[in-house]
């Protein structure tokens, strides 16, 4: 299998997803769940990524479609569309999964999921982690990371703009 379709392969939806955990359950792997609109991939998002990976066998990201961006972030976002969002996310070695949600929360792909752990970052208590009642009946884990100080995407966004009205 050629390096692309490896990354491909990890953009789940419908019977794939279903299979896929299916075989994870099987094999008894410890799923782990976060979510994001992850526009601009940085230090922060890498950080944060490979901590929740560190957390089980298997991470998953539940990834803002377009549509769904936009709704959170303003018309001016995504900067990158979902194809290429899912892509870059893929590509990520310790990215087990990637699946686009399109409401504005992930609450019934968690359902689907029933993840064994729950990933947010810490600005959020746990309590207020959309899904936390579905894990909490079923016995799961829902957790908060730090984030990597001094990186954030609309910081980013800001710079690029004030370097291009510089200019």
């Amino acid at each position: 299998m050629q390096k692309l379709d490896i990354i491909r392969s990890k953009i789940l939806s419908g019977v794939e997803l279903e299979r896929m955990l299916a075989f994870w359950r099987f094999k008894n792997l410890k799923i782990v769940f976060t979510n994001g609109c992850f526009d601009i991939l940085h230090a922060g998002h890498i950080d944060y990524l490979a901590k929740a990976k560190d957390e089980g066998d298997v991470l998953m990201i539940g990834l803002n479609t377009d549509a769904s961006v936009s709704k959170l972030k303003g018309p001016t976002r995504p900067i990158n569309d979902q194809d290429a969002r899912a892509m870059i996310m893929a590509s990520l070695s310790f990215v087990s999964a990637v699946v686009l949600f399109d409401e504005d929360t992930p609450y019934n792909l968690i359902k689907q999921v029933q993840p064994d752990v729950l990933i947010k970052g810490s600005d959020y208590k746990p309590e207020d982690i959309v899904g936390y009642d579905i894990l909490k009946a079923k016995g799961g884990e829902v957790k908060t990371l730090d984030f990597l100080e001094g990186y954030s995407t609309s910081a980013i966004e800001q710079r690029i703009y004030n370097n291009l009205k510089g200019k």
